[in-house]
C-alpha cells in the first residue's frame, strides 16, 4: 500500500493529521500517545465531521486553554529548546519508529527556524512554531503513518498562497522564511495560487520534507481508500488530500 498526498490546497500539521485518521489510522494509538506525554494541562484535542464546500471531512483541532497565555505557563511554553521537544517525544507510549518520524520532523523545522532567526539549532526556542500544538500534530502525524506503514509515499506539488501573515515575529511574507528554507534545502516542488494567505505551513513542509522522495506517481494505479484533512484557512477547497493507492 502506498499514500499519495495530494497537496492543492496546501499542507499544515492539523490537515495532515486529520486526513489519516479520515484513512482509518489508529485513533487509539493518538489516544495513548497524546495522553502519555502527559501535558493535559497545555492542550486538549477534538476530532470531528465537516463539511468543506459539500464535503465530508475530518477535522483535527488542538485546543490551548486559556491559562496558556499566564504568565508562568507563557514563560514555561516558550523557552522549550529541541532536547527538550526530543525528551517529550521520547516519553510518548508510541514505536520507536513513530518517535523517530516525529523527532525527524521537528528538527527540520528547527533547522529551518536556526537559519531564519541566525541561532545555533540547540538554541532555538520554540514557541509559535513548536509549542504545544506542533507538538501535537507532529506526535499524532507520525504515529498515524507509522500505523498505516506505507511501502512508498508520493506528493504533487505544493501549493501555497500570496501576500502576507501576521505571527510572533510581526508581519511576514507568504511563503514564510521558514517553509522557504525548508522548501529550499528539501527541494519540495512548490506552486502559487491567488488565494491570500499561508496555505503551508512550517509544520507542513516539515512533514512534507521527512517523507519526500521526488518519485512520481506510478502510471496506473487504483485508490483504494481516500481521507480528507480539513484546513482551518478561509479559502476554497481548504482540504488535504490523501489517498491509499496501489500500482497495477
Amino acid at each position: 500500500m502506498d499514500l499519495y498526498f495530494e497537496c492543492s490546497s496546501g499542507i499544515s500539521g492539523d490537515m495532515s493529521v486529520a486526513a489519516l485518521l479520515d484513512l482509518g489510522a489508529d485513533r487509539e494509538k493518538l489516544d495513548k500517545a497524546l495522553a502519555s506525554m502527559k501535558l493535559e494541562n497545555e492542550f486538549t484535542y477534538k476530532i470531528t465531521e465537516v463539511n468543506k464546500n459539500a464535503i465530508r471531512a475530518t477535522d483535527f483541532d488542538v485546543i490551548i486553554p486559556h491559562h496558556h497565555h499566564e504568565e508562568n505557563h507563557h514563560h514555561h511554553h516558550e523557552h522549550r529548546n529541541l532536547d527538550d521537544v526530543n525528551k517529550l517525544i521520547d516519553s510518548a507510549d508510541a514505536a520507536d519508529s513513530a518517535k523517530n518520524l516525529a523527532k525527524k520532523i521537528f528538527h527540520i523545522v528547527a533547522e529551518a527556524e536556526s537559519k531564519v532567526h541566525g541561532k545555533d539549532i540547540k538554541e532555538v526556542h520554540f514557541h509559535e512554531v513548536g509549542a504545544v500544538d506542533s507538538i501535537a500534530d507532529i506526535v499524532s502525524f507520525a504515529v498515524l503513518f507509522d500505523d498505516l506503514n506505507p511501502e512508498n509515499v508520493y506528493f504533487t506539488t505544493l501549493t501555497e498562497g500570496q501576500g502576507y501573515v501576521n505571527c510572533q515575529h510581526g508581519r511576514l511574507p507568504v511563503p514564510v522564511p521558514a517553509v522557504c528554507e525548508i522548501a529550499a534545502k528539501y527541494k519540495l516542488p512548490l506552486k502559487f495560487c491567488d488565494n491570500n494567505g499561508e496555505m503551508i505551513t512550517p509544520t507542513g513542509a516539515a512533514i512534507a520534507a521527512a517523507l519526500y522522495t521526488g518519485k512520481s506517481l506510478p502510471e496506473g494505479f487504483v485508490i483504494e481508500k481516500i481521507g480528507y484533512g480539513a484546513g482551518k484557512r478561509d479559502y476554497p477547497n481548504p482540504f488535504l488530500r490523501v489517498m491509499k493507492v496501489k500500482e497495477i
